[in-house]
């Protein structure tokens, strides 16, 4: 858990899962990325380093500054540095919105490429 407000009234806290979870939210909305998932790993922290495998992301926290890892699948014929561009910008956008923390960096590992089979 991080804390991210400390008032008279009492503090804020937020999981790792949690900004897993608005980072993957607003991965998986970008036109081009078709699932989440496989090994991540890269992120560099002194802190604690969260994995979420199932969601293929990884969440490091040091203080108020995120480091993230997504492991994506894409779209077959999709331009990778642009859907990878626009993965960042969205997660980053998402996470510090939502969260109030520093987004340092958002790391992208494109683990498959997705295809769709026509039936004859």
């Amino acid at each position: 858990m991080t804390e991210i407000k400390s008032e008279a009234g009492g503090k804020v806290f937020i999981s790792n899962e949690i900004i897993a979870v608005i980072a993957g939210k607003a991965a998986i909305e970008v036109e081009g990325v078709t699932g989440l998932g496989g090994y991540v790993a890269g992120v560099t922290s002194n802190k604690a380093i969260r994995r979420c495998l199932p969601k293929g992301i990884a969440v490091a926290i040091n203080g108020q500054d995120v480091r993230l890892v997504l492991a994506l699948a894409v779209k077959m014929g999709t331009k990778l540095h642009e859907i990878s561009k626009e993965v960042q910008e969205r997660v980053k956008t998402a996470v510090e919105t939502m969260s109030g923390l520093n987004v340092l960096e958002v790391n992208i590992r494109v683990n498959a490429v997705s295809t769709e089979r026509r039936r004859a």
